[in-house]
């Protein structure tokens, strides 16, 4: 019994790993999109910073990456920026790879 018990504390401990790394890169991952799309915008130094933080904090709003993408499509239009939700998704799924290599690397 003491080796089930052992078992199971030990896939409890990974299975909490695991989500608090996904959250750490999912999180890095929407700052590194927040600066991108701060780049197609053409702001500071300073502005970039708090945008990315803001992509960050959007992500909080609903489940998924619907949020973001949404907050990301409705800035960047609004700025006069040309792009489509397909290069948005396109750079999400770009940013995820970096984000992912930056904490596992």
């Amino acid at each position: 019994m003491t080796n089930f018990n052992d078992r199971e504390r030990a896939e409890e401990a990974k299975f909490a790993m695991d989500e608090d790394t996904q959250f750490r890169v999912t999180a890095r991952r929407n700052r590194l999109l927040g600066q991108w799309a701060a780049e197609q915008m053409g702001l500071s130094a300073v502005e970039a910073e708090a945008y990315a933080k803001a992509v960050v904090q959007a992500d909080f709003e609903e489940a998924g990456d619907e949020d973001v993408i949404r907050k990301l499509l409705g800035d960047l239009t609004s700025a006069g920026v040309d792009v489509s939700e397909g290069d948005i998704r396109a750079a999400l799924d770009a940013k995820m790879v970096e984000a992912r290599r930056a904490l596992m690397g």
